[in-house]
């Protein structure tokens, strides 16, 4: 009997190894985002980056939920009720209370709240859905947020966090808030994928979130005027919607269908990683020792969740 299991067990992995490759991806497009968000920073306000994002994003994810779907689906009442929240939390308020963060306090702080994701996912999880987490998984997630933490901190992890907790303000209360609505979005889309695809949640979720953003910059009374666009800025903005939000955040559901919150969530602890890489690739930043040190715990963190 043997000799079935583990062929069973390799068949089960060979099916899921796609969902991880996906998830490793989903890091590495958000990780860009950083680099794009840097080229419209001197152009465009967080509010209008956002709405050319998922502007461009909605366009997109219509026309594909037309070519696989055959048209936009006609949602229930429950279904409304749950994709709007998706909106509501992974696209607006996240980024509400992101933007508000960076202007508050450094990148590379912020980065260090973004790393609490998976715990935040899991504690979720947890509370809602009264769903135990295995002593492994959360020692997984808490060795890959500690490798997160220790590529975003430099090394220097204790002194940062000395220096929060004595100046814990507006900015960290923000980013603390941005956390709470990523979890919320990551767990909510647990129930989203009953009945809907990931495309078509996905694809619901970004009408929200525009919609939303609309709305706030409709009624602000300093509205920026847009700027002349040029071919950055088109890049920029292009990049966000396409390798930004359309892919990975497809990608991104798939993987919590396939494998779960959790172990999805868990691949995000990445995203810190590939943007100090691409930094050093693109803008020429340093690689020190202590961000090789994160990504193996990062590494070690991540096989230990999603081990089976």
């Amino acid at each position: 009997m043997q000799p079935i299991t583990n062929t069973s067990n390799d068949l089960a992995l060979s099916s899921i190894w796609p969902t991880y490759f996906k998830l490793i991806l989903v890091a590495l497009l958000w990780g860009g985002t950083f680099i794009a968000g840097r080229l419209l920073a001197g152009s465009l306000s967080p509010l209008m980056s956002a709405i050319g994002r998922f502007g461009l994003a909605v366009f997109i994810l219509i026309l594909l939920t037309i070519k696989f779907e055959g048209r936009l689906p006609k949602l229930s009442l429950r279904q409304i009720v749950i994709t709007f929240t998706l909106g509501l939390t992974g696209i607006f308020t996240y980024n509400l209370f992101f933007f508000t963060a960076l202007s508050e306090m450094p990148a590379s702080r912020t980065a260090l709240f973004v790393a609490f994701n998976p715990i935040a996912t899991a504690l979720l999880i947890s509370l809602l859905y009264r769903e135990k987490i295995s002593f492994q998984k959360l020692l997984g997630i808490s060795v890959a947020v500690l490798g997160a933490l220790i590529v975003i901190s430099n090394g220097h992890l204790l002194t940062v966090i000395q220096d929060i907790s004595q100046t814990f303000g507006r900015g960290e209360l923000s980013m603390l808030c941005a956390v709470l609505s990523w979890a919320i979005y990551t767990v909510v889309g647990r129930k989203a994928l009953i009945g809907l695809s990931p495309l078509v949640s996905t694809t619901y979720a970004a009408i929200w979130g525009l919609l939303l953003l609309l709305m706030v910059w409709f009624f602000n009374p300093n509205v920026q005027v847009l700027p002349e666009l040029n071919w950055k800025i088109g890049a920029a903005i292009g990049y966000l919607a396409v390798f930004g939000t359309v892919i990975p955040f497809i990608w991104y559901y798939q993987g919590i269908k396939t494998i779960g919150a959790a172990q999805t969530s868990v691949f995000t602890n990445f995203v810190p990683l590939f943007g100090l890489l691409l930094g050093a690739l693109l803008l020429n930043e340093q690689i020190s020792s202590s961000m090789l040190l994160g990504t193996a715990l990062v590494i070690t963190g991540v096989v230990l969740t999603n081990r089976r």
